[in-house]
């Protein structure tokens, strides 16, 4: 199925039926004083203890060693205050611009479980939202709920015509317990932004889209549209399964989804006595995730170990669609252009990404801010990029975006959510699992075969450098695209073709020259040593003297080691799934009659020439001038005046053999 069509005509966005509106909550609780004030008192008194364990750290100077007893007793705070506050603190652990490292990771252990709600309340919202008795609608319901979370509980029940199903059921009063909660922490929110000058983000803007995600999770009717969108966009892949809604039985306070008998990715002597491969699961996870962050761009902001299941056919299942989040066209280059700019250490690159992220204001002064990035990613690339532990890369990333100017949009905290958990989820499997290695393949095919302008840059940077071509990270790129599930080197072939020979390719082609003219010359110049060596051997010229092994000195040893690339590429290409040389053959025709490919051919013959007589001049000439009496110190200078350039034959010879003429 053609992914291109499918992601134009999927909308990824539906209106819930009850929407976030500030404006609305403003106007309804202004007149309900003494409701807001009651809550105040409450809050204000859950609080009350921690801010004073905070003000007396302060004054002791013990801030540093208490932080995290205070991080703590916040959780605690707010585990106790209920759904709003939960799910509040959730997403402040994605917020290293507001919170220091030692409360990110104690939010990250918030749990979103409560306890159940009476069946009579839950039976009640079937019937208003369904329009008659759960009995009378489903043949079968479990007589208590199988799971209790911060929005709503789950029911086991059979339809009537056969279907296993789950039940969700949202909570009473969720609405207005909500709503006057997010009044409230707008309101403190939009004073903290007046007043607090250390607190750069806009927390009332922060405040506000929370306040639209938790809406959107309280629609039921929400979260099936977005089941289905993650099935159309990603149920295609053969080892991921999406749950079936049914939409007879879903409204905005019930939803009725197929029920699946599956095993958490954590329980790893339950998966392994089945016999399923729970590293494999993992990494048919991140694959999926990096196709929701850089290919769609819809993905699911809360893979937690509930809501991943290896089901008994070897599938991995998601589960739970309230919380999704969308990463816009030029966010997603944006990433994997600050992917190629980390490989390259190009940090001033990196720190430009990140204004072009909207992570920095165009004015901000990015002269500290690049050692900073240096220092974090220097250290942790010590080994390669595939080796690092993604988790500490961000925490040690979350203190540089707190002790800068950073402002952390909304995408980019729900993606390191999402990112976080799955490599916790991994590393639980496997400690030595490494989500970036198993990322690699997949960045590497969209480098590839993507053929935008903005990754074509990037794969040019990356390829380039100083006007060289590092054929090594082709090499890599190569390797590791092809162990991504749906690499197509066909695409790869011809969308290189393609580019190659447009105007935006030229530059390419130039240096391909270059690079194709250092390598025959070297392959030349090895084979005919040994073939004259073999001869002379062969005639008893040599007598027992060894043939000689190809030149590893000066410019020759970059030329042999780019022949060596050369012929591993394409040993990579031959072993590649889908290669058949059958499929080059049409196209051959067709290439050797572009003027492009002609120009290219006389660059190659011209730059092997100039080779060939800069040689010629420096080894027979010039040693002719030796033997014939000539001073040294003048034949010197002789030799001085031939250039010798290694990254361009052009400087071999004088300017009427230039490759360009």
């Amino acid at each position: 199925m053609p992914k291109q069509t499918l992601t134009a005509t999927v909308s990824l966005v539906e209106p819930p039926e009850v929407s976030y509106d500030p404006n609305v909550l403003i106007a309804k609780y202004r007149s309900r004083f003494l409701q807001v004030i009651g809550r105040l008192i409450e809050l204000g008194w859950s609080f009350f203890g921690l801010l004073l364990g905070l003000w007396w750290d302060k004054q002791i100077g013990s801030s540093d060693r208490q932080e995290k007893r205070r991080a703590v007793q916040l959780r605690e705070v707010l585990t106790r205050l209920g759904p709003a506050y939960i799910k509040i603190g959730q997403a402040l652990s994605t917020r290293p611009d507001l919170m220091a490292p030692a409360y990110l990771e104690e939010l990250t252990r918030l749990q979103d479980q409560l306890p159940p709600f009476p069946n009579e309340v839950a039976y009640q919202f079937i019937e208003e939202e369904l329009g008659d008795r759960p009995e009378f609608i489903y043949a079968e319901i479990s007589p208590k709920p199988v799971a209790a979370a911060s929005l709503g509980q789950v029911y086991k029940g059979k339809l009537k015509t056969g279907e296993i199903v789950a039940i969700k059921v949202q909570r009473p009063d969720l609405q207005e317990k909500i709503s006057l909660d997010l009044y409230i922490l707008r309101q403190l929110a939009g004073w903290i932004k007046n007043n607090v000058k250390r607190v750069r983000s806009d927390l009332v803007a922060i405040m506000d889209e929370f306040g639209a995600r938790i809406y959107e999770e309280m629609d039921y009717s929400h979260e099936g549209r977005n089941a289905e969108i993650f099935e159309q966009l990603y149920g295609y892949l053969p080892e991921i399964y999406v749950p079936k809604i049914y939409w007879k039985y879903t409204k905005r306070r019930v939803l009725t989804m197929e029920w699946i008998t599956g095993t958490k990715l954590t329980e790893l002597e339950s998966i392994r006595a089945q016999g399923l491969d729970a590293s494999h699961l993992i990494e048919v996870g991140v694959e999926c995730s990096l196709r929701q962050l850089l290919e769609h761009g819809f993905f699911h902001a809360d893979p937690h170990p509930g809501n991943l299941l290896a089901s008994p056919e070897g599938k991995l299942v998601y589960l739970d669609f309230g919380m999704m989040s969308e990463v816009k066209p030029y966010q997603r280059y944006g990433l994997i252009e600050a992917i190629v700019h980390l490989v390259n250490r190009d940090f001033p690159g990196l720190a430009h990404d990140y204004v072009k992220l909207e992570f920095l204001s165009p004015e901000t002064d990015l002269s500290p801010i690049i050692p900073a990035l240096s220092q974090v990613f220097n250290s942790a690339l010590g080994a390669s990029v595939a080796e690092l532990n993604f988790k500490n890369i961000t925490d040690q990333l979350s203190q540089v975006m707190y002790d800068y100017p950073f402002r952390v949009p909304a995408y980019y905290a729900l993606i390191i959510r999402s990112l976080v958990t799955l490599e916790g989820i991994a590393i639980n499997v496997n400690p030595n699992f490494k989500v970036l290695s198993k990322a690699y393949p997949y960045v590497a095919k969209r480098l590839l075969t993507d053929p935008s302008p903005e990754l074509r840059a990037s794969l040019k940077d990356l390829l380039f450098k100083d006007g060289s071509f590092r054929w090594n990270r082709l090499e890599n790129l190569l390797k590791n695209a092809r162990d991504s599930q749906d690499y197509d080197l066909e695409v790869v072939l011809n969308q290189t073709i393609d580019f190659l020979f447009s105007e935006r390719g030229e530059f390419i082609r130039d240096r391909i020259v270059d690079e194709i003219v250092k390598s025959v010359d070297t392959l030349g110049r090895n084979t005919l040593a040994t073939v004259t060596a073999r001869v002379r051997q062969t005639i008893g010229m040599n007598g027992d003297k060894p043939l000689p092994k190809p030149t590893t000195t000066g410019e020759k040893t970059e030329d042999q080691q780019n022949l060596e690339h050369l012929q591993r590429i394409w040993q990579i290409v031959r072993e590649t799934q889908g290669f058949d040389p059958m499929k080059v053959i049409p196209i051959l025709p067709q290439l050797i009659f572009k003027p492009e490919t002609q120009q290219m051919g006389q660059q190659i013959a011209s730059g092997l020439a100039q080779r060939a007589i800069a040689r010629f001049i420096r080894e027979i000439l010039l040693s002719e001038d030796l033997e014939n009496g000539a001073s040294p110190h003048n034949s010197q200078n002789k030799r001085s005046s031939i250039p010798r350039n290694n990254s361009s034959p052009i400087a071999l010879a004088p300017a009427a053999f230039s490759a360009k003429s």
